[in-house]
């Protein structure tokens, strides 16, 4: 990771300075934003084929079971006598086991034919969570883990988990007791082993070096030992891991993808063509793990789950097509990152003060909400991205709330038509002419209100179909050519011969 950290710097100073490349990777905004965007990226072009293949509560169980994996990892390099290092690549590939380990248990005990797909998720994943949390109750009690990081996350404090990378200036700095800077103190010799303190007349001193050691550049820097400036470049550790992880994700996609759009749409016929669905899906789950594991600083165990989720599922609402989706869900996914973090400032999508939101709340309804707006970054990503998949729910021109509402009342409409049309056109010219076209009364063969046939009515009228003659509705020319036209498409819609009633 180093190294790669270290070329992309480098590639990077050949167009700014690093004095801007620092002022821009220590702003928590700009690496929250980053680092947001490329989880949002790999979440998204992952989850539209898990909610394509309606597994993407997969993901929920893969962001708990994935504990199990790095506990296991953890106990076996600790056993082998290894430094349990958290940013370890065992830890990652045990997480990843782990994830395909609950896909193999979720598949044996639905094939078993017992059990349903949901059914059998719901018990995978707690019992490889419950086992992981046992085994670090009861094995691995020296670690902490901090409920709060694990479930939410904290995605600001990203840019705080650096490596730097000296460019120039880059000796390390020894301090000895003969050298100049070294700093003496007086340590109590016989203090621990008399359990008697410091200020006992027993106690015996000597003269110790307080800060002898090696000092890298830019600890000897911050520490005020060196004359010359070392130029430095801190690098955010979060953005080292996610940058791997959206390029193997994108190149998996590029390189899978028409091989997971058949497995996708049609498991079997891509299996009587010879592909592998099941390995595609293992392969898919694996790179499942290893993001909810790179995203587990940044976002946590849980909140990981709303960018395999949310994008891909506003998307689903605006395209029918794969490549639409997989285009726009990383799109819905990176503005959720980028307008989070100023929601939790206080600004929804940067342009709407919340604080003033909620007191006009207050004003109204006579409410007593807390008008200072203080929330979680992470929390306030998730929140954007699920006020962008409510509007698209609202306005989606092909799916939405609104578009459906307009298209029911059409076809309410359209129906109302013509029913009043094959009314008209099956009694006009018989003797029952006058009773059953009189205007006045023609709602009451419909068992309608007055004030609806009147709109009908007014419309078919305004259309040219229909026309009143001495107090009875009667088609035109042109209404009498819709019924026709609208018999025809009835008749070659169902299959069923166009035979005239006039001939014998």
């Amino acid at each position: 990771m180093m190294g790669l950290e270290r070329a992309l710097i480098e590639l990077l100073l050949h167009f700014v300075t690093h004095d801007a490349l620092n002022a821009f990777l220590r702003s928590p905004q700009h690496t929250a934003s980053l680092v947001g965007c490329l989880i949002a990226v790999c979440g998204a072009l992952l989850g539209t084929f898990l909610l394509l293949r309606g597994m993407s509560l997969t993901s929920d169980a893969i962001s708990h079971t994935v504990l199990l994996g790095i506990v296991l990892a953890f106990m076996l390099m600790t056993g082998a006598g290894l430094e349990g290092d958290t940013a370890s690549p065992w830890l990652i590939l045990g997480a990843a086991a782990a994830g395909v380990g609950t896909v193999v248990l979720t598949e044996a005990l639905h094939r078993s034919g017992l059990v349903r797909q949901d059914a059998a998720l719901g018990l995978a994943f707690p019992l490889l969570f419950a086992i992981a949390v046992i085994l670090v109750s009861r094995f691995v009690d020296d670690v902490h883990l901090d409920d709060d990081a694990v479930l939410v996350g904290e995605i600001g404090l990203a840019w705080a988990n650096t490596n730097s990378h000296c460019f120039a200036n880059c000796e390390s700095l020894r301090i000895t007791p003969e050298h100049p800077a070294a700093q003496q103190t007086r340590q109590c010799a016989n203090c621990r082993e008399l359990n008697i303190s410091p200020r006992d007349e027993r106690a015996e001193f000597r003269e110790v070096c307080g800060n002898c050691g090696v000092y890298t550049p830019a600890q000897a820097w911050s520490a005020g030992l060196l004359d010359e400036v070392p130029t430095l470049v801190f690098f955010p550790k979060s953005i080292t891991v996610m940058l791997v992880l959206t390029a193997l994700t994108v190149g998996f996609v590029a390189v899978f993808y028409k091989e997971l759009k058949l497995t996708t749409f049609d498991a079997a016929l891509a299996k009587s063509l010879g592909f592998r669905p099941a390995a595609l899906t293992y392969a898919l789950m694996i790179l499942v793990s290893l993001v909810a594991v790179g995203a587990f600083d940044a976002v946590g165990s849980i909140l990981v789950i709303a960018f395999f989720i949310i994008p891909p599922a506003a998307a689903y609402l605006l395209t029918d097509r794969l490549s639409g989706m997989l285009l726009l869900s990383p799109i819905i996914g990176g503005a959720g990152a980028f307008f989070g973090y100023d929601l939790a400032r206080g600004w929804l999508f940067g342009m709407l003060p919340v604080a003033e939101g909620i007191a006009a709340l207050n004003a109204v309804f006579g409410l007593q909400l807390r008008e200072v707006w203080d929330s979680s970054i992470s929390a306030s990503v998730v929140l954007t991205m699920f006020v962008i998949f409510v509007l698209v729910w609202i306005l989606s021109p092909r799916y939405g709330l609104v578009v459906s509402a307009v298209r029911r009342a059409n076809s309410r409409r359209r129906f109302d038509d013509q029913v009043v049309l094959a009314h008209i056109h099956n009694h006009q010219g018989t003797p029952s002419h006058a009773i059953e076209l009189r205007a006045a009364t023609l709602h009451q063969h419909f068992r309608w209100t007055p004030q609806k046939m009147n709109r009908v009515l007014m419309r078919l009228r305004a259309l040219g179909f229909v026309s009143l003659e001495a107090g009875s509705a009667i088609l035109t020319q042109r209404g009498d050519a819709h019924v026709h036209a609208f018999r025809k498409q009835l008749l070659v819609a169902h299959n069923i011969p166009d035979i005239d009633p006039t001939q014998p």
